[in-house]
């Protein structure tokens, strides 16, 4: 039987990247995770680990000579909006510099094949329509424009040293494990439906709405969510046409539907059967109002089509997740709450 290919995944212990290796495995890849555990997780990894930071260029040479590495998925950065802005420089060394150490290692490897972890944050503020790729990018936080750079540097690449790369800007990751087995868990919870999870088990006393002034139905700013299992599938099918010789490019991945903060709460509180306690404080900066994908270019070429991305599943999983990954605070038995049921 043919050697399986060996895919280096960046940041392969986190939240993304580890269904990501799950779904790798399924494909027949062999995940090789590289990761520092500064945010991930041992546990979560799925394959083999090379405990790395990006920048090491050392580390990462003997990675790719000892795994004898296909392709590279890069997913390890900085990704909190509200600390890019309190601390813009530690976002571009990790993010910028840490991607151009990592294209350096592949060079030198002679690896030219890149499926990258970018953001619908590059887009900045939007209007109200989905967002189509060729739409301005004007990020409005320095996450998004790290990522929108590294995108750029993505583009030059391409251009000189015949690198493909798929740059896949995600809109808001959400959801969990099918099975349960992984999910969501940060030392430091900002996303918005772990967080009113957290809160609903009373991990979270403080949890907050920030803005109820946006231009839009509620005031809340309206989010476009997909579930992590769906972005996963969408990065085997980039991989694997990069392994046929496409040359990459930038797409969206989302569902085209925008949920208010209020009506995901809203949601929340009905698979749940508990309303989420909250407070409303004013916008935090580097927040735009509106932000949904046009993902019809992902559907032609990927032939990326959500199948678990309703808000139901999103929410169903992410809750049993949570149940599970944080014993409750409230005193309430653990499998009392009617989201543990099965899956439709």
């Amino acid at each position: 039987m043919a050697k399986r290919p060996a895919i280096l995944v960046t940041g392969g212990a986190g939240y993304i990247g580890s269904h990501c290796c799950r779904a790798l495995e399924k494909a027949g890849f062999r995940p090789v995770v590289y990761d520092n555990l500064s945010t991930g997780h041992r546990s979560f990894v799925s394959g083999a680990l090379v405990v790395g930071d990006i920048a090491d260029k050392a580390t990462l040479a003997r990675a790719f000579a000892e795994h004898e590495i296909a392709a590279v998925m890069h997913f390890a950065a900085s990704s909190l909006v509200g600390e890019s802005v309190a601390d813009p420089q530690k976002y571009y060394l990790n993010n910028l510099a840490g991607t151009l150490a990592l294209l350096d290692a592949m060079r030198e490897a002679q690896c030219n094949r890149l499926v990258f972890s970018s953001t619908g944050a590059v887009y900045g503020n939007a209007d109200s329509k989905a967002l189509p790729e060729n739409y301005n990018c004007a990020p409005i936080n320095p996450y998004g424009a790290s990522k929108f750079m590294i995108e750029r540097v993505l583009t030059d690449y391409r251009v000189a040293y015949g690198l493909g790369a798929f740059a896949l800007r995600y809109f808001n990751a959400s959801g969990a494990d099918l099975a349960g087995g992984i999910g969501e868990l940060r030392e430091i919870e900002t996303h918005l439906i772990p967080r009113a999870m957290m809160a609903l088990q009373g991990h979270v006393p403080d949890f907050a709405v920030f803005g109820d002034d946006y231009d839009t139905p509620d005031g809340t700013a309206i989010r476009d969510y997909i579930h992590v299992t769906d972005l996963a599938a969408a990065h085997v099918a980039a991989l694997k046409l990069l392994l046929e010789g496409h040359s990459g490019g930038a797409f969206n991945l989302g569902t085209g539907n925008g949920f208010s903060v209020r009506e995901i709460l809203a949601a929340i509180a009905t698979e749940t059967g508990r309303e989420v306690p909250h407070v409303v404080k004013p916008r935090r900066a580097g927040d735009p109002t509106y932000l949904v994908a046009d993902a019809s270019a992902a559907r032609d070429v990927l032939k990326f089509v959500p199948k678990h991305s309703d808000l139901k599943t999103i929410i169903r999983t992410a809750w049993a997740w949570h149940r599970k990954a944080h014993p409750l605070k409230t005193g309430e038995p653990a499998n009392s709450d009617k989201s543990l049921s099965p899956a439709a």
